[in-house]
């Protein structure tokens, strides 16, 4: 019986030592994968960076008022006055849509045909 007992306490180690290396590996290669999504973070967070500055520069007040200068011909644009400002009265909202019309109620009431079960 001893022997039995050895060989199934040796057998459950190695299954265990088994089991503790596959999620030795399966863990490193999650590591692996979250530092490489941590580097992708990193690099879209610096392009964001960059596209946040190029937006800047392009809407300097300098620039845009030279813009306007530039096509005031074709686009008409003027400076806002405080006259020109509206309330939301003014404003055409669409009418929201009907509600839908009731089915029409039928005399007979479902199940009245079916004869009573004894």
């Amino acid at each position: 019986m001893r022997p039995l007992t050895f060989l199934a306490c040796a057998l459950l180690v190695m299954g265990l030592a088994f089991w503790a290396y596959r999620e030795n590996y399966r863990t490193q290669a999650s590591l692996a994968d979250m530092r490489q999504i941590q580097r992708e973070i990193a690099g879209l967070r610096e392009d964001l960076g960059v596209l946040r500055a190029e937006w800047a520069y392009l809407n300097r007040p300098e620039r845009l008022r030279e813009l306007v200068d530039l096509n005031f011909d074709r686009l008409q644009l003027v400076p806002r006055e405080s006259g020109q400002v509206m309330g939301l009265g003014h404003i055409d909202y669409p009418k929201p849509p009907p509600p839908p019309e009731p089915a029409p109620e039928t005399e007979a009431t479902p199940g009245a045909d079916a004869a009573p079960q004894e």
